[in-house]
């Protein structure tokens, strides 16, 4: 199914040209054959069609056909489109690219916290990976991932640490990656030091000056499309002094994907530049896919929990909540050291950008994790933190038995 739809995608961007140029013809000579001789007609046909195929058959060429065709934007790299020639290295090397059975980063794998009083030097290696996974039962995208999931590895480091960061692309790989990520102090955070070809590998040092949650992402033009694509993640830099002690921590990221298919249609699902310009987004899900995060996200009564949330983007503001919760405690857009946001119900995070929420659990039940702009549920965008223990009437009671999770 996946190969009938690449080979469908290609013949359509491919040949659609072509044929319009030669239909255009043969309709000029018809008319023209109607008031004038044959040899006329197809004198006038010749000349049409040559000036049509001097004028647009440079947007056919595999250098220069994008999908969608002739899409013209204005930002200071090349436009969002999938090059051509990239669909058909993709279709040539669709045997050596990776199937996974999922694309999801556990929410649960986090480093523990950082137990020491002084700076270190830190390596850290990543590998960019161009790989098909299921977005839902039955659908299924080209994804490019740090690590081949998404988001891509939680990264903890303390401030003041150097880290000595490499960068791999998987010979596998179609397209050429980078790494911005925006805890770095220096131009381009990282990614003028790490754009990699297929198979090469570059390192750069920076050190955490400054504590926070920070996304990183693929910065390689055109950067939009890259982060559609999945390549994000987030990079801790606790602060010299450590965050309040909690029970569990869980990692989540919100992100977009943008499919020339309709929502739910089956098969291998291409990349839709339009649709991200416009921002209308099939999927919007956490961790990846649809029910990304179902399943995975456990705990007890009585235990005090931290979300390090972020969103991928590329254009949509996430307003996240955890239906039945209320947050003790946010760092507003994961700053730390600045003021706290206390009992707070939905807190809102930027597209590029994080947030931490802290709050403890004092019933048992099913705990749904929504963007509050509710209509993106549809599209994905829930999870469930299952809550396990004795129940507790002196703060919730009731008949809950087939009953609704709320909202």
């Amino acid at each position: 199914m996946e190969f009938l739809s690449l080979i469908k995608f290609i013949l359509v961007q491919v040949f659609g040209l072509v044929i319009s140029i030669l239909a255009f013809g043969f309709f000029t000579f018809w008319i023209i054959r109607k008031f004038h001789s044959w040899k006329i007609a197809a004198i006038f046909s010749v000349i049409l069609v040559g000036i049509s195929f001097f004028a647009f058959i440079p947007y056919a060429l595999p250098e220069r056909l994008e999908y969608p065709f002739f899409l013209r934007t204005f930002g200071p790299a090349d436009g969002p489109g999938l090059p051509f020639k990239n669909i058909l290295k993709f279709f040539a090397k669709s045997g050596s690219v990776e199937r996974i059975a999922s694309i999801v980063r556990d929410p649960n794998d986090i480093p523990t916290p950082i137990n020491r009083n002084h700076p270190e030097n830190i390596k850290i290696e990543l590998e960019t990976k161009e790989v098909i996974a299921e977005m839902a039962p039955g659908i299924s995208f080209n994804y490019w991932t740090f690590n081949g999931t998404v988001p891509g590895p939680f990264i903890r480091v303390r401030e003041g640490d150097t880290i000595e960061l490499t960068l791999k692309n998987n010979p596998s790989s179609i397209n050429h990656h980078n790494i911005d990520l925006h805890a770095v102090t220096g131009p381009g955070g990282g990614a003028v030091l790490t754009n990699v070809a297929p198979g090469e590998s570059k390192t750069m040092t920076f050190k955490a000056l400054n504590p926070g949650l920070y996304v990183y992402h693929c910065a390689h033009p055109n950067v939009a499309t890259h982060d559609a694509h999945g390549m994000y993640g987030l990079i801790l830099v606790e602060p010299k002094e450590g965050l309040p002690k909690v029970d569990r921590e869980f990692y989540v990221m919100q992100g977009e994907f943008y499919s020339t298919g309709g929502l739910g249609k089956k098969g291998l699902q291409i990349f839709d530049a339009q649709k991200m310009l416009d921002g209308h987004p099939e999927y919007i899900v956490f961790n990846g896919k649809t029910k990304g995060l179902v399943g995975n996200m456990k705990a007890n009564v009585g235990e005090s929990v931290r979300i390090f949330i972020g969103n991928g983007g590329v254009n949509l503001i996430s307003s996240f909540h955890v239906i039945g919760e209320i947050f003790d405690t946010v760092y507003p857009e994961a700053s730390i050291g600045g003021a706290l946001f206390k009992n707070v119900q939905t807190t809102l995070v930027p597209a590029g950008g994080a947030a931490i929420t802290d709050f403890k659990l004092e019933v048992p039940g099913k705990y749904i994790l929504v963007d509050h702009a509710l209509s993106r549920l549809d599209r994905g965008a829930w999870g469930v933190i299952e809550v396990a223990g004795d129940k507790n009437p002196t703060v919730f009671d009731g008949d809950t038995e087939g009953g609704q999770h709320g909202h």
